[in-house]
């Protein structure tokens, strides 16, 4: 008997085979372990949910939440299933998580980088355009191999969305990160940042509400990610309602709003890889991983595909395995399979975190 080795029986996805897998030294094995504790036995075994843009240790309240509070967050995470986080962009130091064996493994870009009052106070790096390229090498230093750009932002003198970003300098900056190891997420909800983005090869666009047209179809051929952040995307009425003296930025955010899910679908259709993000740390709560990849699907988005875009698909992307020989026993169990109802998301029946059962 080896103490602390771990048994389970079940559906491995997305194989989709019925076999039995143990965790040794928190790694897993389809080497037989003789004495492991079974933990499960039956039901769908999925690589630990993903969501691949939150913010830990930001909150509705303010940007700079407190360590207790950042641990709360991560928990919320992890207890949903999400046992990966991409952080994407963070005022606060919250790299302690990653040294905490009982929260999920967070992969940081840094502080978003934006233009002076071209972003939420106090969250971003501001710089001039001129200083982009310095900018983004000090936030590769800082981060975990991702950048965060604020491609576009409510211009008050043009009273709507407008790009923050001339393209000569969007192509110098993220040439710079690749040229570094890094890749490029990017915040862009309207359409005319678009196009310059895409020319500059970024790697991800998150939120992409106005991605439309032939930049659809230019962002696949790139094999640019697009993470939808849908459950946020739900809140652009109120942002519209607090707009203002801004009508037309309001009534572009509420187009924005109305046609978000025929943009996703379209997307999808066209071949653009999606990630499932929630956008949790500002307006939303830690925890939401299941319900964002329940809105890709009603977006018109195949169950499997949302599936994979918030577990092995997303995992593989950025970098770690799913449930193969030596990987981390990182998993979740779920009584009947996700990819037929999506609703059991909610209720894992087993997670297991770098090969501990924590819940």
């Amino acid at each position: 008997m080896v103490e602390g080795a771990l048994h389970v029986r079940g559906v491995v996805l997305p194989e989709g085979e019925r076999r039995d897998l143990w965790v040794l030294d928190g790694r897993l094995t389809y080497d037989p372990v003789p004495g492991a504790e079974t933990v499960a036995d039956g039901g769908w075994v999925l690589p630990g949910l993903v969501d691949c843009h939150c913010h830990v240790g930001m909150t509705p309240d303010g940007p700079y939440a407190p360590e207790e509070e950042m641990v709360a967050q991560a928990l919320a995470d992890r207890d949903a299933g999400a046992l990966l986080l991409r952080d994407a962009g963070s005022p606060v130091d919250n790299r302690f998580v990653q040294h905490r064996d009982d929260l999920p493994r967070l992969i940081r870009a840094g502080r978003h980088i934006a233009r002076p009052k071209r972003y939420l106070r106090d969250i971003g790096i501001e710089v001039e355009p001129d200083g982009l390229v310095a900018a983004v090498e000090e936030q590769v230093r800082l981060g975990d191999g991702w950048v965060k750009l604020v491609g576009d932002w409510i211009d008050r003198g043009v009273g709507d969305l407008a790009p923050l970003w001339p393209d000569d300098a969007l192509a110098a900056a993220v040439g710079r990160a690749h040229e570094l190891g890094a890749r490029v997420a990017v915040h862009v909800f309207g359409e005319d940042a678009l196009p310059g983005l895409v020319a500059a090869g970024v790697d991800t666009l998150e939120h992409g509400t106005g991605l439309t047209g032939g930049i659809v179809d230019e962002a696949a051929r790139r094999g640019i990610r697009l993470t939808p952040t849908l459950l946020n995307v739900g809140t652009f009425p109120d942002i519209a309602q607090r707009a203002g003296k801004f009508p037309g930025y309001a009534a572009h955010m509420l187009a924005l709003h109305r046609t978000a899910a025929d943009r996703v679908r379209d997307a999808y259709e066209a071949g653009v890889p999606l990630l499932a993000g929630t956008d949790a740390g500002g307006v939303l709560p830690h925890g939401l991983v299941a319900g964002e990849i329940r809105a890709l699907h009603a977006a018109g988005v195949p169950a499997e595909a949302a599936l994979a875009a918030g577990s092995w698909a997303a995992r593989d992307y950025l970098g770690l395995p799913g449930l193969v020989e030596g990987a981390s026993a990182d998993f979740v169990v779920y009584a009947a399979d996700p990819r037929e109802d999506l609703s059991v998301l909610a209720h894992p029946v087993r997670i297991v975190l770098r090969g501990a059962v924590v819940r």
